[in-house]
């Protein structure tokens, strides 16, 4: 059993990367940072040079702090007293001072109403109510990988990936099938672009798509209530009273925007690494390493959303700094997931891993909704390779999408080889759950 490459290693510690490079003017608002820049290398310096790092306000936006050791963000993560994500969770919106969907969407709520919101989207998703999706996610990934493995030449991301998680968050939802593909791409351009030439207006507008074609659904939803999880929403009450309709629309927003893109993420990313690290094939393919492990590990080394952040709401210290209240401070998983000082080994993509408490879901009162989706996603594919795959050749590099947030692609050129005597993989097992909030 070998995996061959037809291209140099595309993802990892060891991608090459300029050297020499300055942190105080490296710019993490500017997604062409993360292309140019190995940032393994980057956030290795970070952590050993400057952990708690303020990154200098530019022409139209301020400055902020730049977190990179595990044991910090996870501190923040935990503290909903000092820090809140009420003015906005990820870079792009605390640079522009406000989040439209504060108090209205779950990952931007704190306090009382976040329990109460998510006490309500927890019942969708607890791991029996989800065991049919469960099982409709290994036979649509099945299906769809046999398909590419019978074929030539496939892009991973376009013949495969886009079909996967937009089907279950559509099912969960119960979106109409022929408006599924127009959801990926609202997604995928809400979260990245796909080069510095393309306009933040279109990334926009993908957003407000999203938006007001969620709000006609749950209209109807209202009239015409189902099974799914925005009729839930659509019906449900807290202290009597129905949940607004900008919590309703905003809440199912954020399950398709995090539920799609971080999973087909963690999906390509998995592959990319399987293909690159054939040792850890094998592991995977004789049973010396299970799928779970190889799927958390996978998660650790993809970390899909590469930050989140808080505001300050008081005057916190952080090792030999003081964050004042206001201040910006983001929390780069990017780079706790791979602290020498949280992990053993943290540069090597290692299958059976063991122990493996990565931040990929965020950590504390916004801990992920939807991590348990995640899992099973990652693990679907996992299983699927290893019964149906003999060999992996990447045809080209991986196309990533300009983004200082999400590490995503928009192809990947593969070839598989058929296992000559496939194998019927047990059933699957259950992920843990954990409570998608995009933390």
């Amino acid at each position: 059993m070998t995996v061959t490459q037809d291209v140099a290693p595309a993802t990892g510690p060891d991608r090459p990367g300029p050297a020499g490079f300055d942190l105080t003017a490296l710019d993490l608002t500017d997604p062409q940072t993360f292309l140019d820049v190995d940032p393994h290398a980057m956030w290795r310096r970070f952590r050993a040079e400057s952990p708690v790092h303020w990154h200098p306000a530019g022409p139209r936006t301020p400055g902020f702090w730049v977190l990179s050791t595990y044991a910090d963000a996870v501190a923040v993560y935990r503290d909903n007293k000092r820090f809140t994500s009420e003015k906005g969770n990820v870079l792009t919106t605390l640079l522009q001072g406000e989040d439209s969907a504060s108090r209205k969407m779950l990952a931007v709520t704190d306090g009382v109403r976040h329990r109460e919101i998510r006490n309500v989207m927890l019942k969708s998703f607890a791991p029996r109510v989800l065991e049919p999706v469960v099982a409709g996610v290994h036979t649509h990934t099945r299906e769809l990988l046999g398909r590419a493995v019978a074929a030539d030449r496939v892009d991973f991301v376009a013949d495969v990936v886009d079909h996967i998680p937009i089907q279950t968050m559509g099912d969960l939802l119960d979106i109409p099938h022929a408006d599924r593909p127009r959801l990926v791409e609202w997604n995928t351009q809400t979260l990245a672009r796909h080069g510095s030439g393309d306009d933040e207006f279109q990334s926009l507008m993908a957003r407000n798509e999203i938006i007001m074609y969620m709000g006609e659904l749950a209209a109807e939803r209202r009239r015409n209530p189902g099974e799914d999880v925005l009729s839930v929403l659509a019906a449900a009450t807290v202290d009597g009273k129905p949940l607004t309709e900008d919590e309703i629309v905003f809440n199912t927003y954020s399950l398709i925007l995090g539920g799609d893109e971080s999973t087909r993420t963690s999906l390509i990313g998995g592959l990319i690494a399987l293909a690159e690290h054939p040792e850890q094939w094998r592991r995977l393919k004789s049973g010396e390493v299970s799928a779970d492990a190889a799927t958390e590990e996978i998660l650790r080394w993809t970390t899909p959303a590469m930050h989140f952040g808080r505001r300050a709401l008081v005057d916190v210290p952080l090792r030999d700094k003081v964050v004042r209240a206001g201040d910006i401070v983001t929390l780069w998983n990017t780079s706790a997931n791979f602290d020498e000082q949280a992990f053993t080994d943290p540069q090597r993509f290692d299958a059976g891993r063991s122990p493996n408490k990565h931040v990929v879901f965020g950590h504390g009162p916004h801990f992920c909704l939807g991590a348990f989706l995640g899992r099973v996603h990652v693990k679907a594919m996992v299983e699927a390779v290893r019964d149906m795959v003999d060999d992996i050749t990447l045809l080209g590099p991986p196309q990533r999408l300009y983004s200082n947030f999400v590490r995503a692609y928009s192809a990947l050129p593969v070839a598989f080889t058929a296992r000559a005597a496939a194998q019927e993989a047990p059933a699957p097992a259950t992920p843990r759950q954990t409570g998608k909030e995009t933390h």
